[in-house]
């Protein structure tokens, strides 16, 4: 009995881990495919701006009811479901021929994604308590790795000469066996009839909203550091646009190396000493950016900044499940401020850029970063 429940139990962990690969293939297709679909519609920088913001609005609109989702339904319906919503929704951005389709399509894309992330890690958060200890990290691990892998493949159908329409009906197709096949994995759960029923549409509760405000903290420096670190390297240290690549690479690469090693660590150290030693790592890899100009240093000083911020999210995501008797509402509140934190950072950094200097926006950075280091202890257990 207790063999056919361990077997259960590492099966919903690789299906899950499939789930998360899954979402991050298609946020990293989507990503590394935007200048095609830029000329597609014939947009400059501006209108793409504001089309970009479109999915961080989309998310931020659905997230709040997806807490009444996840107590109504099935949780491995509803991870099905809304995965292969998310799949699907990623032909959107490739049809329209005008710039406001472009921002509706995206608006129903970033809806599809954020009540599939919800879903997702309710999902994680049930595997992690049946487990008894850490697994968060390492699938998020695997988000970061489906969308290395999105990106990298993305750029091999760009140089073909494959336009995206074609490109995503092959990962569509490709990504729906896969999330099939997964969802067969996933515990069936549904929360217990005695529960009161969630607000269709809740807002973040006093208990989620500190551990948001941690989660707030990292995305932004994810988000400012992946927009804007090629930025930095170019146009401050002048370096050539393969090297200003390269940093982004080596940012990304780090979240993910990082990401598969915090498990091990949150089990020896708990949750609130990781994130003080992660907030130190990156306040260290922040001021590095901040303060040196030889371009090895600055890239280094974004790798450990991806380091440092690699674990927390996971972690943030596992608190708030944990915060409440309505896990899924929870998630969806701490999701919803890291979405918006995602969303504001690079208008941030670059207005900030804009009145003073890149320098000077970094440096925000490097406060965040001193916040999430003693802001530690409300993700205790």
């Amino acid at each position: 009995m207790i063999s056919t429940e361990v077997a259960g139990l590492r099966r919903a962990r690789v299906a899950t881990s499939a789930v998360f690969a899954a979402h991050g293939a298609v946020t990293g297709t989507f990503a590394a495919r935007v200048p095609w679909i830029a000329d597609h519609v014939g947009v400059g920088p501006g209108g793409l701006g504001v089309a970009l913001l479109m999915p961080g609005v989309g998310a931020l609109l659905a997230m709040p009811l997806s807490g009444r989702l996840v107590h109504r339904f099935d949780l491995r319906s509803l991870v099905r479901v809304l995965m292969l919503a998310w799949v699907a929704a990623l032909m959107l951005p490739s049809l329209p021929t005008s710039l406001w389709l472009l921002c509706v399509s995206l608006v129903g894309y970033g809806a599809a994604a954020g009540l599939a992330d919800v879903a997702m890690n309710a999902h994680a958060v049930l595997v992690e308590e049946r487990y008894g200890r850490s697994v968060m990290s390492g699938f998020h691990g695997w988000w970061s790795v489906g969308g290395l892998g999105g990106s990298a493949v993305a750029a091999f159908a760009a140089r073909e000469g494959l336009g995206a329409p074609v490109h995503f009906a092959i990962t569509v197709a490709v990504l729906v066996v896969v999330v099939l096949a997964a969802s067969w994995g996933i515990v069936p759960h549904r929360p217990a009839p005695t529960l009161a029923e969630p607000p269709a549409f809740a807002l973040p509760s006093r208990a989620v909203l500190p551990i948001g405000l941690i989660g707030l903290c990292a995305v932004f420096a994810e988000g400012a550091s992946l927009d804007w670190a090629a930025v930095y390297v170019r146009d401050l240290l002048h370096h050539p646009a393969a090297t200003a690549a390269a940093t982004v690479s080596i940012f990304s690469v780090c979240m993910a190396v990082a990401r598969f090693g915090g498990d091990r660590v949150v089990q020896k150290l708990g949750p609130v000493r990781t994130v003080r030693i992660s907030g130190a790592l990156a306040t260290a890899g922040a001021l590095l950016v901040v303060l040196v100009d030889q371009v090895v240093l600055v890239i280094a000083g974004f790798g450990l900044l991806g380091i440092g911020i690699a674990v927390v999210v996971p972690l943030v995501f596992a608190a708030a499940g944990r915060s409440s008797e309505h896990p899924g509402r929870s998630i969806a509140g701490v999701a919803g401020i890291a979405y918006g934190s995602g969303l504001i950072a690079p208008g941030i950094i670059g207005g900030i850029a804009h009145v003073s200097s890149l320098t000077v926006s970094f440096g925000v950075i490097v406060g965040l970063m001193v916040v999430m280091t003693l802001g530690a202890t409300v993700l205790r257990r």
